[in-house]
């Protein structure tokens, strides 16, 4: 696939006309980006939508709560930190001196926030001391907001913290925001995260899958239907652009992932186990990182795999595509999901995949089309899904890896989700 053209303002204005009858003043528009920690190794697809934007011709102001984690392996990460301003490097005195600030300048909208916030932190398992904190980072965002200048509308990525502060940041007098909810920690605590009120006060809300909008429409009225929008996550131009790959002759298998009880790797750890023990040989790539890491290291040596499994800790970006490439199948037996981005990729080389009836993973990945679907948590579905996937020619595998970039290309160009993006935050009345 060839990268698509640069876009001529022409272009930029045919596409966020739309339903709106005229064209959107593209060009020069300014918005901002507010996540709870960015850049991070997690968040490569929220580097690509502000990039795809700003190729659009649009200005993008980025913000996170938290600082990006102290290694960032991604060349591309490490630029995107120093476009973007961190929120708690404020400190404790330099937060309470804007709180003090904004409430004398507009006491009523602040109390207004003070209000809201106090009735969030009543729902919420995280308590009001820690959504007094969100009102003074809404603070603060709205000085920064207000002396960058032109800043027309806020994204926010995520339905947690972030989009509270999005929320209180808009009550404070900062402009029309929106949130992307991925799931599945939106999905299993919408009352908590006090999603209905977040959704009623925002111009728009964008989900990642059909799966995702579902779960959005059992918590808001109906009326309120028309605010939730699909934009899919896109994939890295290099994953597209490279199109399907050779498979790789060999009986490796690779997952890609935070290591995390929901992504599934200890059922992985299982099921290799009963291959071993059925005198299957197999190779086995974990690439990631993260808190569980101890543990699936110690059930590794309990099970005596540790000469067939690998784990990488955190990798950049193009270490993720030389692992896909070295491996002829992706295993992602997750247990709740979004719509995982790695998915995306590995189909996007031609590699099919494993992975469940989860969340927005069956919108993408169909049963022995492109990989293997198979039921979350069970270790006997998942052994005869790796066992097949092992024995099967390259030949017929790369027909399934034809199949799965195919269906990358349609759903998850980051080029074509951005142009809907940017019409949605037209079509909400953000930029008016």
């Amino acid at each position: 696939m060839s990268p698509p053209p640069t876009p001529t303002p022409a272009d930029r204005l045919a596409e966020t006309t739309g339903a709106l009858g005229s064209p959107s003043p593209v060009p020069g528009m300014k918005v901002a980006y507010l996540v709870n920690q960015y850049p991070a190794v997690s968040h490569s697809f929220i580097r690509r939508e502000i990039v795809a934007l700003e190729a659009r011709g649009v200005i993008v102001e980025r913000f996170s709560i938290r600082p990006p984690p102290a290694a960032l392996v991604d060349a591309a990460d490490v630029a995107e930190h120093a476009k973007t301003r961190g929120i708690l490097g404020a400190g404790p005195g330099g937060l309470l001196r804007v709180v003090l600030a904004t409430a004398l300048r507009d006491p009523r909208a602040w109390f207004g926030a003070l209000r809201a916030t106090l009735r969030l932190g009543a729902r919420s398992d995280r308590g009001r001391l820690r959504h007094l904190v969100y009102l003074a980072e809404a603070c603060l965002l709205l000085q920064w907001l207000r002396a960058t200048g032109g800043v027309r509308h806020l994204h926010a990525h995520f339905g947690t913290n972030s989009a509270a502060v999005a929320m209180l940041t808009r009550m404070l007098g900062g402009p029309p925001y929106s949130f992307t909810v991925h799931g599945p920690e939106e999905f299993d605590h919408p009352v908590e995260l006090s999603l209905p009120e977040k959704i009623e006060r925002a111009s728009a809300v964008i989900v990642v899958s059909s799966f995702g909008k579902s779960q959005i429409f059992r918590w808001i009225p109906h009326p309120e239907w028309h605010k939730v929008h699909v934009v899919r996550c896109g994939v890295d131009a290099a994953f597209l652009e490279a199109g399907p790959q050779e498979i790789a002759d060999n009986r490796r298998l690779v997952c890609i992932g935070r290591l995390a009880e929901q992504k599934g790797q200890l059922l992985i750890l299982d099921a290799l186990a009963v291959l071993a023990g059925q005198g299957v040989p197999f190779e086995m790539v974990l690439a990631g990182d993260g808190a569980m890491r101890g543990l699936v290291e110690a059930r590794i040596a309990d099970l005596g795999l540790g000469t067939s499994v690998r784990i990488t800790g955190w990798i950049s970006n193009d270490t993720v595509r030389k692992e896909l490439l070295g491996a002829r199948v992706l295993v992602l037996p997750s247990f709740a999901e979004g719509l995982p981005v790695a998915l995306m990729e590995s189909l996007a080389l031609g590699r099919p995949a494993i992975s469940t009836y989860v969340a927005g993973i069956p919108e993408l990945l169909e049963n022995r089309v492109n990989g293997w679907l198979i039921p979350a948590g069970s270790v006997e579905a998942l052994v005869g899904a790796m066992k097949e996937a092992l024995e099967t020619p390259a030949a017929d595998l790369a027909r399934m890896g034809r199949a799965g970039a195919a269906a990358v290309a349609k759903l998850h160009d980051a080029w074509r989700e951005s142009a809907r993006l940017l019409e949605i935050f037209v079509r909400s009345g953000a930029m008016d």
